[in-house]
């Protein structure tokens, strides 16, 4: 199936006619929406309407069509007439659009492939039924290409945080498609491929964190024992093993400085379920440096003493030291107490398993229900089980190893999303075309 000839309001330069939108190959054409499909509203829900022949049926809400795809786990009701089935009634390869909500979402299309039937939509959301011009494939993919989420950005209504657009600007979007609608095919497959993968790696990544979880909660206490250890574990409390807890001080940062070589200050966000980033700091004001003290330093760990109640108490494990970061007021750090023989990177696992997160947190007081605070004594007054330095090791070992197997899958998670993103510029615009 093949579109009209290119209207002549776009210009060809070398091979390539420059549209609204930027550059698109001389066989692919610019058309609104509302002229390659037809935008049905949906129905809005009554509960306290008295329906007569009426009939329950599956109701596609907002909720449901979230970014590119739909989430189908939770699927409301609504009882209608029997004749506005037909009208409202979603149908395989139709292409679900919200008419709300977030910005950076609106418009983003989700392709119905007939999970449900039948099933109706909400007047919240539009249903965009594709002419054989356009494969609504390749509809769901251009509602997420950079010209249409520049148009969804300007032409959307934007009140706070939410935006709305209404079934007249929604028919307006520019949709940029090669004539052929094979193309177009070939094109939203390899991008669902893409997509497969993505999916693929995320669900690997979850199993693998779900696994870690359960190896936490096994070794760090003792419900499981590594082969060659049947020592008891020894009572104590975390001070036993920590040395004194050194806190930073608080200092003012630059609104838009640099932090590659300069000495830096580091938020709280940089400390999280054991892991310590350095990225996440601020450059310290000029006047401000000569106040900075306290550095990370190698094989210790930081505790994040002040923050919000789900946050407080999250420790990381700092692997070097780092000479131009330097910590915050609410951040302490402590290394290994002399003559404890603590496994540092055993003690980081331990107090950010769950149960140890708990305990810490139900130390945490004050007033204010946005911010808690630990005290030193409260920290180091912690019950702990210390099983021998060996077997400390050789827990570590195991979790560090299943960290850097994650570590790894996430790299390939951030790959495969850039790669994605790429592939969709390029094949959407048609600098690069399929054979």
């Amino acid at each position: 199936m093949e579109l009209n000839e290119p209207s002549a309001k776009y210009l060809v330069q070398g091979g390539l006619q420059q549209t609204e939108i930027g550059p698109i190959p001389l066989d692919w054409q610019v058309e609104p929406l509302a002229k390659v499909a037809e935008i049905r509203s949906g129905i809005a829900k009554n509960v306290n309407a008295v329906i007569a022949d009426a009939i329950e049926v599956p109701y596609l809400r907002v909720a449901n069509v979230q970014d590119g795809y739909l989430d189908l786990q939770e699927i409301s009701t609504i009882r209608i007439n029997r004749e506005y089935l037909r009208r409202y009634s979603v149908l395989p390869f139709d292409v679900l659009m919200n008419e709300g909500g977030d910005i950076d979402k609106l418009g983003r299309g989700a392709l119905w492939r007939g999970q449900i039937q039948p099933c109706v939509h909400q007047n919240h959301v539009f249903v965009v039924r594709c002419k054989p011009a356009l494969a609504p494939q390749f509809l769901s993919a251009w509602s997420a290409s950079p010209p249409a989420r520049r148009y969804f950005l300007f032409a959307g209504k934007q009140t706070t945080n939410l935006a709305s657009i209404n079934k007249t600007s929604l028919g307006q979007l520019p949709v940029a498609m090669p004539r052929l609608r094979e193309e177009q095919e070939r094109i939203a497959q390899a991008l669902a491929d893409a997509d497969a993968l993505i999916a693929s790696l995320e669900q690997l990544l979850s199993k693998k964190r779900q696994i870690k979880q359960g190896a936490m909660q096994e070794l760090l206490t003792g419900q499981r024992r590594l082969p060659g250890f049947i020592d008891d574990w020894v009572p104590g409390v975390l001070g036993d093993a920590l040395g004194e807890l050194v806190a930073g001080v608080s200092v003012n940062s630059e609104a838009n400085g640099t932090t590659e070589g300069a000495p830096s200050v580091l938020k709280t966000s940089a400390i999280c379920d054991g892991q310590f980033d350095p990225t996440e700091c601020k450059a310290i004001a000029k006047a401000d440096v000569g106040r900075a003290q306290t550095t990370p330093r190698k094989d210790s760990l930081l505790v994040s003493r002040m923050n919000t109640p789900d946050l407080v108490g999250e420790v990381g494990y700092v692997d070097a030291d780092y000479p131009l970061l330097f910590l915050p007021d609410r951040v302490w750090m402590a290394q290994a107490k002399h003559g404890s023989h603590v496994n540092m990177r055993w003690l980081v696992s331990l107090l950010s398993s769950a149960p140890y997160k708990q305990r810490i947190r139900d130390t945490a007081t004050g007033t204010s229900g946005s911010m808690k605070n630990i005290s030193k004594a409260a920290l180091r007054s912690l019950p702990v089980h210390f099983p021998c330095g060996e077997e400390q090791t050789a827990i570590a070992s195991v979790l560090s190893d299943m960290d850097a197997e994650i570590t790894a899958l996430e790299a390939r998670l951030t790959k495969a999303r850039q790669l994605k993103q790429g592939m969709a510029q390029a094949l959407l615009t048609g600098r690069i075309r399929l054979v």
